[in-house]
């Protein structure tokens, strides 16, 4: 078997469904969730226990510094590694997530977009200093305007990443996005499966995981990330729970009340999860959980 994929909205079980599989196929268990890269955030996004990372080898969770950006395409270069050296040790690649972007690009290929230098990164990111994403939108459709197009107005993260690519190869991200690229992974090669579950107990879950990261300690993982002082439209900052506990920390919310914020905002993410398989990953198969 070359690989086995599972994907699913939060919450739905994809760890411990992983676990088992890793135990019957002398598997190793790689991410595909953007969030759980952060090595800051190891409550708020769900990452797998010590415990769970103790019983089967785990690849990609918390290896990226917060104050460092992650992009898909970042993430196909590492887990590429990854399936190399597990296959030269004879083991099954597991990868789980719920970043269907993720096992898009892994299945049907990423235009290779040559590295931005980091001296065209720190000067965007200094013009950038300061400047409202609107305005930054607007002198992206300046010089690029596929892209802006493609772009909100408010989408910081890839307005920059656009204005990098220009400055730096003088071809917008969707030009480079035309080009052919072949996968790392043949889907017909592989085990996939989009997880199913009841959306009563999903929803159910849902709130049982997020009053767990609070026992846990998940305000004290949130002061230490405020403590690192990123820029607000940095990804980490957007993982879910992390303004609600601010808000909290502040004096602007009760614990209840951000508690309750981040269960809904959970369950609006995972809508927008299934909403994304149903129309992307429709030809994967469906495994019924729960």
């Amino acid at each position: 078997m070359a690989a086995v994929l599972i994907a699913g909205p939060t919450a739905s079980g994809k760890s411990r469904l992983a676990l088992d599989m890793a135990a019957r196929l002398d598997g190793v268990v790689i991410n595909a969730d953007s969030m759980q890269v952060y090595r800051e955030l190891r409550l708020l996004t769900a990452r797998p226990s010590p415990e769970d990372e103790a019983a089967a080898p785990h690849r990609l969770y918390g290896h990226v510094p917060a104050r460092e950006r992650y992009s898909v395409g970042r993430w196909i270069a590492d887990v590429a590694a990854i399936l190399d050296a597990v296959r030269r040790e004879g083991g099954v690649p597991i990868i789980i997530g719920g970043t269907g972007l993720y096992f898009k690009a892994l299945t049907e290929g990423l235009s290779t977009i040559p590295p931005v230098p980091a001296e065209v990164r720190a000067r965007v990111a200094g013009e950038a200093e300061g400047v409202e994403s609107a305005a930054l939108h607007a002198r992206l459709a300046e010089h690029d305007a596929e892209d802006a197009a493609a772009i909100r107005p408010s989408d910081r993260s890839r307005i920059l990443r656009a204005l990098e690519v220009f400055a730096a190869t003088g071809r917008s991200l969707a030009d480079w996005n035309r080009a052919e690229a072949r996968p790392l992974l043949d889907p017909t090669s592989v085990e996939r499966h989009v997880l199913d579950i009841d959306r009563a107990l999903l929803h159910q879950r849902i709130g049982q995981r997020v009053e767990a990261m609070v026992a846990a300690g998940a305000l004290a993982e949130t002061e230490a990330l405020a403590a690192l002082a990123l820029d607000p439209a940095a990804s980490p900052i957007k993982a879910i729970g992390v303004r609600e506990l601010l808000a909290h920390l502040a004096g602007d919310l009760s614990l209840d009340e951000a508690m309750a914020a981040m269960k809904t905002e959970t369950r609006r993410y995972a809508r927008r999860q299934l909403t994304w398989f149903r129309n992307q990953m429709a030809d994967w198969p469906r495994m019924r959980v729960g």
